[in-house]
């Protein structure tokens, strides 16, 4: 028996959309995968963004979802971080690309996870649960950020410990990055909370905010201030929700880019 080789569609590019090309993939577990896929030059975006991208539908249409971008703005290259969904319509495809696939990309990113949206302030923290770390791990590797603000914090909820995505590069404080690895020697602080299994923090986030674990290490107060904290969040509706309420009780106002705030979160993706 010959092998049957299975011909993927040619894409074609669009007024809203270009065809990039996959260049890599990374299986965390199961049900997470991260990838990256090339970047047209006329791509421009803020760390933090979101934007269109997909393949073609069973109808030969193309089938998008919103995505953060993982990398900073600076990359030559775009990275994005997914969960696999096996009746997903686009995940179920997109858990199967290789490097050399083609992959749509909407040409015009947007989001309100960017620092134009915040106040300045002392320090920045970003809240994520799941693949809602992608956008901070954009920021969390952008100089500018580490201008704006004097302790840069990421905080990671999961259910698993395979779950902990991008773990190592996150703990050694982007040692490896070409940017931004003096600054975050100093700034940069990360606090993953795995929620199922065990680990140094197994609790979800209020818990380490109550028990002033968060804040361990993190110059200046041990809970947060609306005066000198800034705030991002991206992840579950119900942590967003929850904190959305709890910083809003606390004299914390939502920002946009429109109207810089305290905190944001992506309206996209919340509704």
């Amino acid at each position: 028996m010959s092998d049957v080789t299975i011909e993927k569609p040619v894409l074609e590019p669009t007024g809203a959309l270009t065809v990039e090309t996959v260049l890599s993939v990374r299986h965390w577990n199961e049900h997470l995968f991260s990838f990256r896929i090339s970047r047209p030059a006329s791509f421009r975006f803020r760390s933090g963004e979101f934007v269109m991208i997909g393949l073609q539908g069973d109808n030969g249409k193309p089938l998008l979802r919103a995505y953060s971008v993982a990398s900073p703005a600076w990359d030559e290259e775009l990275e994005f971080l997914s969960i696999k969904v096996q009746d997903g319509p686009l995940t179920s495809k997109l858990q199967l690309i290789q490097p050399g696939d083609q992959i749509y990309l909407g040409r015009k990113p947007t989001g309100t996870l960017v620092t134009d949206a915040l106040l300045p302030g002392k320090r920045l923290f970003m809240l994520s649960t799941g693949t809602g770390l992608a956008p901070f791990l954009s920021l969390a590797r952008d100089p500018d950020v580490y201008d704006f603000y004097e302790e840069v914090v990421v905080v990671h909820s999961v259910r698993r410990v395979s779950d902990l995505a991008f773990h190592d590069e996150l703990t050694g404080k982007l040692a490896e990055d070409p940017l931004v690895s003096e600054q975050a020697a100093n700034q940069f602080h990360y606090v993953p909370t795995v929620t199922r299994e065990p680990f140094r923090n197994n609790v979800r986030i209020d818990k380490l905010v109550e028990s002033g674990a968060l804040f361990e290490g993190i110059a200046g107060d041990k809970k947060f201030n609306p005066e000198t904290d800034r705030i991002m969040m991206c992840g579950s509706m119900e942590m967003i929700k929850q904190f959305a309420a709890y910083f809003e009780g606390e004299g914390f106002t939502e920002g946009s880019n429109a109207a810089p705030g305290a905190f944001v979160i992506e309206r996209a993706f919340v509704g």
